[in-house]
């Protein structure tokens, strides 16, 4: 039996060009968010479209569906993150905490996209997509989509919801034999813990309050 170490380093021999750039462009996607950069966006969305790709051919298709919603969230988050406020000159959009009524619909927003991709995948595993996972699927794309609708909206549990996806997909993809993508998750985890902290830490300071 091989060791974890050894399935991992196998794995990584076997990553094509394709997941590396996709596994690249993530990272640095995560970075500039986590500095509130604009370039979050344009890297980000390199990213995705390489993973719709990706995710189809490897039968998970919930994270299909995710990174076809990043897309159209990043061309709206893109959006968003570039407005100006015309007398002051600055970016309109601010970091904020969630109050409780936004921690309600994040949950229910969550919740309802779970559901429906748990239900779709149990339903499309038979005949489909028979290397589906649903339960686990259907975690990391629901916390997935509900991270990236709360990072369009510079809220600061977005990076909650970016470590439930970084942990649920970790192990998923290794499973499916993309250990260059599961690595990116280890580093994405962590890039998001930092990024938690540099958000927290400017509300704090009032730089973005």
């Amino acid at each position: 039996m091989p060791t974890l170490i050894e399935s991992i380093y196998s794995g990584l021999l076997q990553t094509t060009w394709l997941e590396a750039i996709a596994v690249i462009s993530g990272i640095v996607s995560v970075w500039y968010s986590r500095k509130e950069n604009i370039l979050v966006y344009p890297t980000g969305l390199l990213n995705t479209t390489l993973y719709i790709y990706i995710s189809t051919r490897g039968h998970l298709l919930g994270e299909a569906s995710v990174n076809i919603y990043y897309t159209i969230m990043s061309i709206y988050g893109w959006y968003l993150w570039t407005r100006i406020d015309p007398n002051k000159q600055t970016p309109l959009l601010k970091i904020t905490p969630s109050t409780l009524k936004d921690w309600r619909n994040q949950l229910l927003f969550f919740l309802g996209f779970y559901l429906v991709i748990y239900f779709s995948l149990v339903f499309l595993k038979k005949e489909f997509a028979p290397e589906a996972i649903p339960w686990a699927d259907a975690l990391a794309s629901a916390s997935a989509y509900t991270g990236m609708w709360l990072m369009a909206k510079k809220k600061l549990e977005s990076w909650f919801w970016w470590v439930v996806t970084n942990i649920a997909s970790i192990p998923l993809y290794f499973i499916k034999g993309y250990a260059f993508t599961s690595v990116q998750f280890i580093i994405l985890l962590i890039l998001a813990i930092a990024g938690w902290k540099s958000w927290s830490d400017k509300i704090k300071q009032g730089k973005d309050a």
